[in-house]
């Protein structure tokens, strides 16, 4: 069973949810009408004429890219300009056009993963970690009787999620709560002017923080007492396992000449070729990897103490600093079209595998055409 183009965006959603794009970025559906069927999906790093050229001859429903058609606002998609004329062409023919972009850079598995894959390295893990996403854990005190009914109305709201695989999670001590209700108050338990003690229960359970307010709604809703005793706390952001570049280990340490010829090797050819700096006979073993651009990740290359730096589009001034350091990596410069190309067969093997689990198939290809801006070498 065909998917419709709907189904398609949900799967990679979730692949490269949209939240881990840059602020700066572009990402998302650009061309396409969400309930039209999709038999046939294209991969492609770049939206360029060439390759738009080659999905609408191809007949292809969606075509997939790693780099936004529209990454800077526009006031006019007019036919008198290139990318005017792409975006005509795509909705005349009824090809969406998708984009997955820093978001995909920051997934895991995402494009450094793939570069790191395609290079041999083991043991990955991210360069520049994203803060996991922002939590709270709230403390509520309710009389034991009432300790089930809150743990059902925190989780109701959003509390007590771990990790996608447990709910309703909440730690539970017994302890004695006591107060004096003042006059003017209406208490569910004891009198006006009189101490009371009452069995509680301290029910404690962690909530992503966007879901704050509706779990005091909870609290305030579900406890019988008028003013119910809780606390808020804001939870630390730890490292997760999403972010930019990657830092792993080769099998066994190469030469330096002898891991640039494994990553000749190992990326499509361009006329950019591989640029090399440093000793050809230092030994390599811990590597980072940034796909696409990576100049601006020296000062977290070189805390990483690593041996070599795989990136791309390396400038002369940065690259000069970053190698003034006597504990600097050796550098290793490629296209940046060929540090992103890897990850499309990723992006393609997913897309497949989460469309699967719907019972639903597409025919799937990946571009070939190289579309690195430079096209010869005198």
């Amino acid at each position: 069973m065909n998917p419709t183009l709907g189904d398609v965006i949900a799967v990679l959603d979730r692949l490269y949810d949209p939240a881990w794009a840059e602020s700066w970025d572009a990402v998302g559906l650009v061309t396409g009408d969400l309930a039209a069927p999709v038999r046939k999906v294209l991969f492609a790093v770049d939206p360029m004429r060439a390759v738009v050229d080659e999905a609408i001859a191809g007949d292809v429903d969606l075509l997939v890219t790693h780099h936004p058609l529209l990454l800077r606002g526009v006031n006019s998609v007019a036919a008198t300009t290139p990318k005017g004329r792409v975006i005509h062409d795509l909705i005349r023919s009824g090809t969406a056009l998708h984009v997955c972009h820093t978001n995909a850079d920051n997934a895991n598995p995402g494009v450094s993963d793939a570069l790191a894959a395609a290079l041999g390295l083991k043991n990955t893990s991210p360069l520049k970690a994203m803060p996991t996403a922002p939590m709270d854990k709230v403390v509520v005190y309710v009389p034991a009787g009432e300790t089930d009914a809150m743990i059902d109305a925190l989780a109701e709201a959003g509390a007590g999620q771990y990790g996608g695989e447990y709910e309703r999670a909440a730690w539970i001590s017994a302890g004695e709560g006591t107060f004096r209700p003042l006059a003017g108050a209406r208490p569910a338990i004891g009198r006006v002017g009189e101490v009371e003690r009452v069995a509680e229960s301290r029910v404690e359970m962690i909530l992503p923080r966007h879901r704050r307010r509706a779990v005091i709604s909870a609290i305030r809703s579900t406890h019988s007492y008028e003013e119910p005793a809780f606390d808020l706390y804001e939870l630390a952001a730890l490292p997760s396992d999403l972010g930019g570049g990657r830092i792993g280990v080769l099998e066994q340490p190469l030469a330096l000449s002898d891991f640039a010829a494994l990553v000749e090797k190992s990326l499509p050819r361009t006329e950019h070729g591989v640029r090399v700096s440093g000793d050809p006979g230092r030994l390599i073993e811990r590597v980072a990897v940034v796909g696409g651009t990576g100049d601006s990740e020296f000062d977290r290359v070189r805390a990483a103490g690593v041996d070599a730096y795989v990136t791309a589009d390396l400038r002369h001034h940065p690259a000069t600093e970053a190698r003034a350091y006597d504990d600097g990596p050796a550098l290793v410069d490629v296209a940046h079209w060929a540090s992103e190309w890897p990850w499309l067969k990723d992006a393609e093997r997913l897309l497949i595998a989460g469309l699967a689990e719907q019972g639903s198939t597409v025919d799937t290809h990946i571009s070939t055409l190289c579309t690195d801006a430079w096209t010869s070498r005198l």
